[in-house]
């Protein structure tokens, strides 16, 4: 399992959120593409309020924003003590009854 994107061949813009058209030009039928799940630290924080009573378990838990090489970012968990500018990787863990992208330094 990979970090799913999408990419228009109109344009060759780049987002990580799903969606049936391209958000820069408008055009249908986006590629679906796999990153290779590197990238650097933009931000980071750490969250130690959870926002449902159902995440109480993991707080604190630290989130971060990833540049990709492949032109997007993305919000996703990450391990503590990473900091902006580090190198990153990701691995998928458990997260409650999820799958999560989890990034860590390379």
């Amino acid at each position: 399992m990979g970090i799913a994107y999408q990419r228009c061949g109109t344009c060759n813009s780049t987002w990580y959120f799903r969606r049936s058209f391209c958000p820069r030009c408008g055009a249908g039928a986006p590629a679906n593409v796999e990153a290779k799940g590197e990238g650097t630290i933009e931000a980071v924080t750490t969250v130690t309020r959870a926002p449902s009573p159902e995440w109480k378990a993991y707080a604190p838990y630290t989130m971060v924003l990833v540049a990709m090489p492949e032109g997007f970012r993305m919000m996703a968990h990450a391990e503590p003590g990473v900091a902006i500018g580090d190198k990153v990787t990701a691995e998928f863990v458990a997260f409650g009854e999820r799958s999560i992208p989890k990034f860590k330094k390379t």
